[in-house]
């Protein structure tokens, strides 16, 4: 039963911040304090209604992620007394949900891979036989699994979609020796990401990366493996020719779909069945991944 307060938006009086669809980060010099709050975004809007826990869920999926991996990350420390806080924040509020990272240099990349052809790709290989211009064996069906997981780098998008590239428009943005070591890392963690999700029931369809450098060293920054940036499906429902249910929004996707809403004015608020759905489905992503119950 959830009786915490739905929060939207964060306040720290007196420090810089960023509010991005899902985070609010602020600055403290060196570091930054990431606060995953309970907005929820579909067709590139954020929605009037928050998810409850949607924000506490998806930081402590990233944290466990990041102790996993044992690659070189930003996460520094969940403890919001690492940092000199303003007086009278509401720490309470912010609890469970906040993560101070290092400040890096981001690439300007999104780092998809895909072990599953779904989605955006999907429809291209109906289209070319190939995913962002990666030609693919003929044959394939809706949520196949692929020979090998592929590397398909996106631009990242201040709004609106992010957009598939080339990779050797990657190569160009970022040079091409870090777009190999990038496409190297990123294939690496996924597969062992893959690995592990299996052996909790789930398939990991496909996911992206995001990645900064500090003093010359490639690290892993961003949310990590959350069902808000990678697609999560129950082994047991698996089927090549159609779309598994995945641990994300697509409740709330199919309900907007219902509504006759034109994606084009301000979105309406999700009616509270739809909220209860969605919260319960984060809820067992994070339960199913860690093993744990979620308090």
């Amino acid at each position: 039963m959830n009786n915490r307060p739905v929060l939207l938006q964060s306040d720290l009086p007196g420090i810089s911040v960023r509010r991005g669809k899902v985070r609010d980060v602020y600055d403290f010099g060196d570091r930054l304090l990431f606060v995953a709050t309970d907005r929820i975004s579909a067709f590139d809007w954020i929605l009037p209604t928050g998810i409850p826990d949607k924000g506490r869920v998806l930081t402590q999926i990233s944290k466990f992620w990041f102790d996993r991996l044992g690659v070189p990350h930003h996460l520094l420390d969940a403890d919001l007394d690492s940092l000199p806080l303003p007086a009278g924040t509401d720490r309470e509020a912010l609890a469970g949900r906040s993560l101070v990272v290092r400040k890096t240099t981001v690439f300007p990349v999104e780092c998809v891979v895909r072990g599953y052809l779904v989605g955006s790709g999907w429809k291209e290989y109906q289209q070319s036989r190939s995913v962002c211009g990666i030609p693919l064996r003929d044959g394939l069906v809706e949520a196949s699994k692929l020979d090998a997981p592929t590397f398909t780098p996106a631009t990242k998008a201040e709004s609106g979609h992010d957009e598939n590239i080339p990779f050797e428009q990657m190569e160009q943005i970022v040079g091409a020796e870090t777009a190999a070591q990038l496409r190297e890392l990123s294939t690496r963690i996924y597969t062992q990401a893959a690995e592990y999700a299996a052996t909790r029931g789930l398939l990991l369809a496909d996911t992206k990366f995001e990645f900064g450098s500090v003093d010359g060293q490639i690290i892993l920054i961003d949310e990590v493996l959350t069902p808000d940036s990678s697609r999560f499906w129950p082994a047991d429902q698996y089927q090549p020719g159609r779309n598994p249910p995945s641990f994300d929004k697509q409740f709330v996707r199919d309900w907007l779909e219902t509504t006759g809403w034109d994606k084009n004015s301000p979105p309406p608020p999700l009616p509270d069945e739809i909220v209860t759905k969605t919260r319960a489905k984060y809820i067992e992503a994070y339960e199913r991944l860690t093993g744990e119950t979620f308090m």
